[in-house]
């Protein structure tokens, strides 16, 4: 089995003004903010931490969080705010909506497919309960083409029988789960550990991984 690393943390509004120089500095590699909800939502920290980030020195990615709404035109919208680069992660966030109607896997569907259709590659795909539910004990071909971020607070990651594993797994939200909660520069929030080391976190990331040198 390979090394597991706790380097990863995501973000949205609700974690307020972060200084992320001093969460690289803690050892944080790499953030994955929330950039848009629905067809029209932009969260209003994602510019802000996204220059933060690229002034530490931090990988970067962004999600999506999905409602009951037309999956390509929130594709679209989530691709419009993100203009992702090849190293920029793409996750789509599939969970219970309080706010309104929550996204169907039909929906879920149509998102990652225009996603791959526009950049050639599947985001990754986040979610708990909900996907638990939503597939039982069936397999979605579609989905299977992403990488699986789980979401669980629970002593031992219980993966979907749509993914041989997990690739990020979102262990604590901050109170719930086991510690670590905190990050300096951050305080309580999201954490998240990674199935893998450094090399295959800058591979998923479509970053440059460390080469030896010629002797």
């Amino acid at each position: 089995m390979p090394d597991l690393i706790n380097v990863i943390v995501d973000l949205s509004h609700h974690n307020g003004n972060v200084d992320l120089a001093q969460a690289q500095a803690a050892g944080i590699v790499g953030v994955i903010q929330k950039a848009t909800q629905g067809t029209g939502y932009t969260d209003p920290m994602y510019e802000a931490n996204r220059a933060k980030a690229q002034d530490a020195g931090l990988l970067w990615g962004a999600y999506h969080f999905g409602v009951g709404a037309d999956g390509v035109e929130q594709a679209d919208h989530f691709l419009q705010v993100v203009q992702p680069g090849p190293q920029d992660l793409l996750v789509l966030d599939f969970e219970s909506n309080r706010q309104g109607p929550t996204m169907t896997l039909e929906e879920a569907r149509a998102f990652v497919t225009h996603i791959n259709e526009t950049l050639g590659r599947f985001p990754g795909f986040y979610s708990g309960h909900d996907i638990k539910q939503a597939l039982g004990t069936t397999s979605d071909p579609v989905l299977a083409n992403c990488w699986f971020w789980l979401a669980q607070y629970g002593p031992t990651p219980v993966v979907p029988v749509n993914w041989a594993t997990w690739t990020m797994w979102q262990y604590t939200d901050g109170g719930l789960g086991s510690p670590p909660y905190e990050v300096p520069g951050i305080g309580r929030c999201d954490r998240d550990k990674f199935n893998g080391d450094m090399d295959a976190l800058n591979k998923l990331w479509g970053a440059p991984t460390a080469t030896p040198l010629a002797g």
